[in-house]
């Protein structure tokens, strides 16, 4: 009878390549890695050591002063106090109008609109994403802003009272249009398809278990969302809402176009004018000839850098680490 033709056995069967392979895996995953982490630190560092000599060149406080004159290297004087609220008013006013609306488009997308109505508008609300910057920035100023002056001045005859709807006397005027209530809500629209997609696909990742359970109980549609999707979705939301901060608080052209200069220093209203950081550093970008004036507007991108990372672990730490909950 004709013999079976042996066939050579690896004495491990095979694992050698197996656990080679796996390593190989393994490192390169963690270079990747390590590669994000180092590019982080090199920009931190950069930003850092081009700063530190302007600052120490201020002649005034960093922190608290409103001046931001850099014309002359020799007499610097730059603070960051209203760069840092009309960034952070401006950011959380978006975030406050963007969040509730957005949820509520993913709720409606997941569990109410019918299929056929629903991936339509699925696409449309991401399409929003790919508008360039400078297109929100020309709707907000010549669409947005006069059509909004009626609100401002409601909101500041009632309601003027409230440090958030006062005017401070010698500012912008209101009828101008270009506040920063007026740039929050141009905002709130960038951020919008973010927290919307983020949002979405969470809820839609709810275990239909969880869901029939609370039918079975004789739940409603809105008591099956409040008891099983809404704490589900809670980290995914906190996630996308602080991924929508993060692209408010260093949206630059919009912003710029939008905004109006103040005369005065702000009193954290609604209705003032300024900078942002990234819209500062925008504006002045013609003046980048000279190491001290340049570090001048160095120093502010390092804080808003800061800023930006202390969010994003904030947000880390609230979500739980987690993408669902």
């Amino acid at each position: 009878m004709p013999t079976e033709p042996k066939i050579d056995k690896a004495p491990d069967g095979g694992r050698t390549g197996r656990l080679n392979a796996e390593t190989i895996f393994r490192w390169t995953a963690t270079a990747a890695g390590a590669t994000i982490v180092a590019a982080i630190a090199l920009i931190a560092l950069f930003l850092l050591i081009r700063a530190v000599p302007s600052i120490r060149a201020d002649q005034v406080n960093f922190f608290t002063s409103t001046e931001f004159s850099t014309g002359d290297a020799n007499n610097l004087r730059f603070g960051i106090r209203d760069l840092f609220m009309v960034t952070v008013l401006s950011s959380v006013f978006a975030l406050i109008v963007a969040v509730p609306i957005g949820v509520g488009i993913a709720l409606f997308l997941t569990h109410y609109a019918p299929s056929r109505l629903g991936k339509p508008l699925t696409m449309l609300v991401d399409l929003l994403a790919a508008v360039p910057s400078i297109v929100f920035g020309l709707w907000g100023f010549l669409v947005l802003a006069p059509k909004i002056v009626p609100v401002q001045e409601f909101l500041n005859e009632n309601l003027g009272w409230f440090f958030l709807f006062s005017h401070t006397e010698g500012g912008i005027s209101i009828s101008g249009g270009g506040t920063i209530f007026t740039a929050g809500v141009v905002l709130a629209v960038m951020i919008l398809p973010i927290i919307t997609s983020v949002s979405r696909e969470v809820f839609s990742l709810t275990p239909r278990a969880h869901i029939e359970a609370a039918q079975a109980l004789g739940a409603t549609k809105w008591e099956v969302v409040r008891m099983t999707v809404l704490p589900y979705g809670r980290s995914g939301v906190i996630a996308g809402s602080m991924l929508g901060l993060g692209r408010a608080l260093g949206e630059t052209i919009a912003v710029l176009v939008v905004l109006r200069t103040a005369s005065v220093a702000g009193q954290w209203s609604l209705f003032d004018g300024g900078y942002t950081f990234a819209s500062k550093i925008a504006s002045a970008a013609s003046e980048f000839s000279s190491p001290l004036p340049t570090g001048a507007y160095i120093a502010a991108g390092f804080v808003l850098f800061a800023l930006t990372f202390v969010v994003n672990a904030l947000a880390r730490l609230a979500s739980g680490g987690k993408v669902n909950g």
